[in-house]
């Protein structure tokens, strides 16, 4: 039996090295998709498991915080935590932070923004006029933030070469304490009060006669944020600079100084003074008194960001003003008419400065303590879904009333940003200190049962920049550090952004809105919530989100999943009100936003629970790829072992009309296809060791070797079927030709038409040819199916979008193997189809038939056989989809009926060139010589 195997090999030369090629081609191409399967696996595991880490595992906020968007998409917007201030009560954090299996328990209590006051300096010394005795200037400054611009008040700036003195005007009897007098010959000007000062001793307001070295009652202030000019007197004339006055809305929240450097380092990004610790809490003095009464202070401890959270630039126009007498403007200064007269003195613009609003605030002098006086809180941004995306809704114009400083004295907050009279989408909140009586500004009496609004100890200043990072694949929402990130979602609204991103500016009721920028201890909330005029309920309770890291967890994996799971089912349990997030796993995925004005703009929002999908979505399209390799490779031997048999169908009745038996002919069909599969896996390891080297496959010997085995079993379980089918022939059977009879005879008159007829004459060849495509064309739909359906389970986030990037690869290559195979599986019975008609075409061409003419013949049949096949594998394709019943047509079915079509035409592509040389080949054989060997 081995010497007949290895006759029969060698006398079937050609065909012997086709099939070993198929099977060299199948084993190594099934070995080393498995292997790229596997690798492809393994790095999006890793990959997951690298960035899948953030700074907390569990979310807990207040009752009622989940958004209906965050209920309906499973997404929570970027930076939300300035929307909540309170919910969680003091008591509910300590159980919860005294949890077993709870490592961390950080707290933030958002309190809310106050105003702190500074001021920007712009120098001014390249416009001045050097010939000049007295001269003004005029600066008139515009601040450009985001979407908008904004005019500031314009500031104004005396030079004289003539001395100016500082006296105190008090000593007689006159009100200010340090007046600047310019001194002109024997005469003394009060060059800067007339237009700086009112009646009260106030800075603004209406412009009256009053003398400055007379003291006047005060009187009611008026609500003039706008009204911020100023005049600025110098004397000299080399160096000039004027000063803008500047406001910086912070957000004051509370944290727990250990739980938060343990989490996010928040001790190592100290710059300068020292970090908050857990025995930082409110100091109480005694003040001096005031009509026999002692006034309490309050002092807390704060930690300041050393980078403002409010982003903006200023452009100031330089003007310098035409006076029709230099010389008298002392005078006209002097003159309580001085306000009417500067501003109406016609300029002549010489420059522009520029500044950025950031820099005030880092020179903010934190040296002596500060009122906290009125701060204030906002609300969340509201949206409606449309098509284009999520709609953010604007809110009414804010009332002026939210910027009074308190109900009893009609005060005024001064220096409300200008931003404020932007579009609003946020409600905002006053809430006022405690109302204070007396004279000077001084508080002598509080009301009953509240404490006095507390002042602000700066103990240090820290660098957001400096704090511990995450992966930004896996970042989570309550990012306590830093600004969202919003950009423009098209050209025309990254124009309209200037090409930067859209930042928080001082508006509160603005679109984004700031982190938390000044910190305190919560042992220093009371001194807040219980100095309010009216208590609320963020006196109960006052933390807006506790945030947890979980003891044990690494990733994702069971053990950690169980950790996290117990930590928040024991949270639930206790608070079942409290709204309790699983973060490990989240991943940012951008949202886009549209504005008004039609700007559309994208932040990354967070989906939770994306680590988890993607693993699982992984192994599902492991399996499914691994199964589908498989069966491709061997359907495809199979059917080369078929067409092998077929081929060979007279010398199998010769056998069987000689005295073979069934169980002889079955063992000589397998014998050769196991001889065949042994020489084709030894080379095939090789070759596959090679191959997974240069693709870097993770290659190793002991995995080349599973080449052989493979090809052995390949081999034999695609020999089965056609060995089988050998013993079912009977002797009188195999040695009949295999073309039938045909009953009518019909004319044929065009090469199409003759193509076609040879299909149908005998279907059973027909359908074999159109098997090995629609094979290749149904993996290839299945295939993309479930790539679609994995890449559209995990894509969108950045942590998914990531793994579809590193698993694209293996996912094309496993398409193209299976159309390929597909497509080899028809040409190889194609061209034994054109070897058993080889007496037919012998005819054909000695009737006259051309060579191109044959050509087009065995192209006609192929792309007939083609499409026929490919057509049936798309169709059969997205039935096996629609079968497995995981919505991967749901979205999708036109994409997956265009890559059927797809499919078909890159086989019919694939066949015809695959069949040119073999048929131009046997076309140019002599009808003679075909004639003598079918005889």
């Amino acid at each position: 039996m081995i010497a007949m195997i290895l006759a029969q090999l060698l006398r079937r030369r050609g065909r012997t090295f086709a099939l070993a090629a198929g099977i060299l081609v199948a084993a190594t191409s099934f070995t080393l998709l498995t292997s790229a399967v596997t690798t492809s696996r393994a790095e999006t595991v890793g990959t997951v498991r690298a960035n899948v880490r953030s700074a907390y595992d569990l979310l807990i906020r207040p009752p009622g915080a989940t958004t209906p968007l965050e209920q309906q998409h499973g997404q929570v917007e970027s930076n939300f935590l300035s929307g909540i201030f309170g919910g969680i009560s003091m008591a509910q954090y300590q159980r919860i932070k005294d949890l077993p299996g709870v490592d961390v328990a950080a707290p933030v209590a958002n309190i809310g923004y106050l105003q702190i006051n500074s001021h920007l300096t712009l120098d001014v010394s390249a416009f001045l006029d050097s010939g000049a005795r007295n001269q003004v200037l005029r600066i008139r400054p515009v601040l450009s933030t985001g979407l908008g611009s904004y005019p500031l008040a314009d500031q104004y700036l005396y030079l004289t070469r003539d001395p100016i003195a500082t006296v105190n005007a008090q000593r007689q009897g006159g009100l200010e304490p340090q007046l600047q007098l310019q001194r002109t010959g024997a005469k003394d000007y009060a060059v800067c009060w007339y237009f700086n000062w009112d009646h009260t001793g106030q800075p603004g307001g209406p412009y009256t006669n009053v003398d400055p070295f007379e003291l006047h009652p005060l009187g009611p202030t008026a609500f003039t944020p706008d009204d911020r000019t100023r005049l600025t007197c110098e004397s000299g004339q080399d160096k000039a600079s004027v000063v803008l006055p500047i406001a910086y809305p912070v957000l004051l929240s509370a944290i727990d100084p250990t739980a938060e450097s343990r989490l996010v380092g928040l001790d190592s990004a100290v710059t300068s003074g020292r970090m908050l610790n857990e025995n930082d809490a409110p100091r109480t003095t005694t003040g001096s008194s005031t009509g026999g009464f002692d006034q309490p202070e309050v002092t807390v401890p704060v930690l300041l960001s050393a980078r403002a959270m409010s982003a903006g630039t200023i452009a100031a126009d330089i003007q310098r003003l035409n006076a029709a007498d230099p010389s008298a403007l002392p005078d006209q200064l002097n003159s309580p008419a001085a306000h009417a007269y500067v501003e109406g003195l016609p300029g002549t613009t010489v420059g522009t400065v520029h500044t950025d609003l950031a820099s005030g605030f880092q020179n903010l002098d934190t040296s002596s303590a500060s009122s906290s006086g009125t701060y204030w809180t906002v609300g969340p941004v509201d949206y409606r879904t449309t098509p284009e995306g999520l709609v953010a809704l604007t809110r009414p114009a804010q009332s002026t009333d939210v910027w009074q400083s308190n109900s009893t004295t009609g005060g005024w907050v001064r220096l409300v940003p200008e931003e404020n009279t932007g579009t609003q989408f946020r409600s905002v909140t006053r809430r006022p200190p405690s109302d204070c009586r007396g004279v000077l500004g001084r508080c002598v009496t509080v009301e009953s049962n509240r404490t006095p609004s507390p002042a602000l100890d700066f103990v240090g200043r820290y660098d957001t920049a400096k704090l511990r990072t995450f992966s930004a694949l896996s970042s989570v929402p309550l990012e306590t550090y830093q600004s969202p990130a919003v950009t423009g979602a098209d050209a025309a609204s990254r124009t309209a952004l200037g090409g930067n991103p859209l930042l928080p500016d001082r508006n509160l009721g603005g679109y984004t809105s700031q982190p938390p920028t000044l910190l305190t201890t919560l042992s220093s909330l009371s001194a807040f919530t219980g100095s309010r005029l009216t208590p609320d309920a963020q006196a109960t309770a006052p933390i807006s989100a506790v945030r947890i890291r979980v003891a044990g967890v690494t990733g994702v994996d069971a053990a950690s999943q169980a950790r996290v799971n117990a930590v928040a089912a024991a949270i639930r349990d206790a608070y079942p009100s409290l709204d309790v997030d699983v973060t490990v796993g989240s991943s940012p995925v951008p949202q886009t936003i549209v504005l008004p004005g039609g700007v559309r703009v994208v932040e990354d929002w967070t989906t939770k629970g994306v680590a988890l999908r993607i693993l699982s979505a992984v192994d599902a399209k492991s399996a499914v790829l691994f199964v589908l390799v498989l069966v491709v490779c061997a359907l495809f031997l199979g059917q080369a072992a078929l067409a092998s048999v077929r081929s060979r169908r007279t010398e199998i009745g010769t056998l069987r009309c000689v005295g073979w038996s069934a169980g002889e002919v079955f063992q000589l069909v397998l014998g050769e296809l196991l001889v065949i599969g042994t020489a084709a896996g030894a080379a095939g390891a090789l070759l596959a060791y090679a191959l997974a080297a240069a693709f870097g496959l993770h290659a190793s010997a002991a995995k080349a070797a599973l080449v052989l085995p493979t090809a052995v079993l390949l081999a034999l379980l695609a020999g089965l079927p056609p060995a089988w089918r050998a013993t079912r022939l009977g002797p009188l059977d195999a040695v009949n030709p295999p073309v039938a009879a045909v009953r009518r005879a019909r004319a044929v008159r065009s090469v199409p038409g003759l193509a076609a007829r040879n299909l149908l004459r005998v279907p059973g060849r027909s359908l074999l040819g159109a098997a090995g495509l629609a094979l290749g064309v149904a993996a290839f739909t299945v295939l993309l199916g479930v790539t679609l359906a994995f890449h559209g389970e995990v894509a969108g986030s950045l942590l998914g979008d990531a793994v579809v990037a590193r698993a694209r690869a293996v996912d094309f290559a496993s398409v193209a193997l299976s159309l390929l195979l597909g497509a080899a599986g028809a040409v190889d019975v194609l061209v034994l189809s054109q070897r058993e008609r080889a007496a037919d075409l012998a005819v054909l061409r000695a009737c006259g038939w051309s060579s191109h003419e044959l050509t087009r013949l065995a192209l006609t049949e192929g792309v007939c056989l083609s499409t026929f096949g490919g057509a049936l594998g798309a169709g059969a394709g997205l039935t096996v989809l629609a079968n497995l019943g995981s919505g991967l047509l749901a979205g999708r079915a036109l994409a997956l009926t265009g890559a059927g079509l797809l499919a078909t035409a890159a086989g019919v592509a694939l066949v015809c060139c695959a069949l040119l040389l073999p048929i131009r080949a046997l076309s140019r054989l002599a009808p003679a010589g075909l004639l003598a060997a079918d005889g």
